[in-house]
């Protein structure tokens, strides 16, 4: 058996390179080290026309067109200049955006800002599945609602929205659609036109490309799509996104894309099997669940919690030699439970004893098989030295007990 420790099972904080990606990307750190806007001589031109390709390999990967592609740091910058772009752009028609309550911070600070800025917001709360409610979502249409920003799939349950169904209700009423695609792009066939995106963020390093470069697709046509600046100075990027083009990470993003397209099926088919493995042995421990609507959800995602077990006790377990984590890398610095899995229903005991999964296309069985041990092993262990275990063991009802408040 040729394990090698640590573990990497938090695929949905970031992806390894694939080393594919990186070389391609190696040449234009040293050779072709133009900057894209020198339009003068041969190293702007072949800087250029790398990105030109790259444009296209991530567009394909989407069905759009490549002039619809706008290249930023990632999708935070992504999520920031898709909601801020149209509050502003569109601030004649109205200031109502629609969003839903699990989305990623990105998404949920910058409305947060907004409304700040004078934007009313809407925040749907989803289902014990984690998905929403398509009746809630079109009685929250207003005459002054100007866009609907939902998030394709979730980064901690996986779950999967009807993208579909929700931008026919948004065309139906003359709203745009964003997504923050973050999660599924890359993992699932995301198609903007069959999908009726009209602005959907994605990054690379969610789908083993590198970190720091992602695209904003912003529709060209039925609707033509604006959206405002949030970065101002050279006019890049159709003017929506000044800064001098990362033209290494660009050349990684557009590759990852095109391995993506050519490669999704089998590293779906590849992950689900593991995942489902993974499952199937954790959940034959006693009190073990599945968070989100098991159908609905990328193939290589799993959330279970552990009931009557500390969460950080059961990190703490196997941390140096399994990553994982409990929520999104972007809070996991903070103690609170997760957000999300509170907004399913959960409490805080299960939300605090909840592990994330992430699979990728690198992950081996025999890393899944040292997983199932090491977990089964810990959460069995951590049980046997808590109070509340020995007592639902013995039946009785922990919800009606009093504790005494210190």
């Amino acid at each position: 058996m040729n394990l090698q420790l640590p573990v990497y099972l938090d695929n949905n904080a970031t992806t390894p390179c694939d080393p594919r990606v990186v070389d391609a990307m190696v040449p234009y750190f040293t050779q072709q080290f133009g900057n894209a806007a020198s339009r003068n001589h041969p190293f702007g031109w072949a800087a250029e026309e790398a990105v030109d390709y790259a444009r296209e390999q991530v567009a394909q990967l989407i069905n759009a067109d490549p002039k619809e592609i706008i290249f930023t740091s990632g999708a935070t910058e992504g999520d920031n200049l898709g909601i801020k772009g149209v509050f502003e752009m569109y601030a004649s028609k109205g200031n109502h955006i629609i969003t839903m309550n699990i989305e990623h911070k990105a998404v949920l600070d910058t409305c947060k800002h907004l409304e700040k800025q004078g934007a009313e917001v809407t925040y749907l709360d989803v289902k014990p599945s984690g998905l929403i409610d398509l009746a809630e979502l079109e009685a929250a249409i207003k005459p002054t609602t100007i866009l609907i920003a939902i998030m394709y799939a979730n980064n901690e349950i996986g779950v999967i929205q009807p993208i579909r169904e929700i931008s026919a209700i948004a065309k139906k009423h003359g709203v745009l659609l964003f997504s923050d695609a973050v999660q599924a792009v890359g993992k699932i066939p995301v198609d903007v036109k069959a999908d009726g995106i009209d602005i959907m963020a994605f990054t690379g390093h969610k789908m083993y490309g590198p970190k720091g470069v992602g695209a904003l697709y912003v529709r060209r046509k039925n609707p033509r799509v604006k959206v405002t600046a949030q970065m101002d100075g050279g006019g890049h990027e159709r003017g929506m996104r000044s800064g001098t083009l990362n033209v290494p990470g660009i050349v990684g993003f557009g590759k990852a894309c095109e391995l993506a397209r050519l490669e999704m099926d089998k590293d779906a088919a590849h992950t689900s099997r593991l995942r489902d493995k993974l499952e199937q042995a954790l959940l034959k421990i006693e009190e073990a669940y599945v968070n989100g609507d098991p159908a609905h959800r990328l193939p290589h995602v799993s959330n279970i919690s552990f009931k009557y077990v500390e969460g950080e006790g059961l990190l703490m377990g196997f941390n140096k030699n399994i990553a994982l984590s409990s929520g999104s890398a972007c809070t996991s610095a903070s103690l609170e439970p997760s957000y999300v899995l509170k907004a399913l229903g959960l409490g805080d005991d299960l939300a605090h004893s909840s592990l994330r999964f992430g699979l990728s296309r690198f992950t081996t069985e025999e890393q899944i098989d040292y997983t199932i041990e090491q977990i089964t092993n810990t959460v069995l262990k951590l049980r046997e030295m808590s109070p509340l275990w020995e007592m639902y063991k013995e039946g009785i009802d922990l919800n009606t007990i009093e504790w005494a408040h210190h």
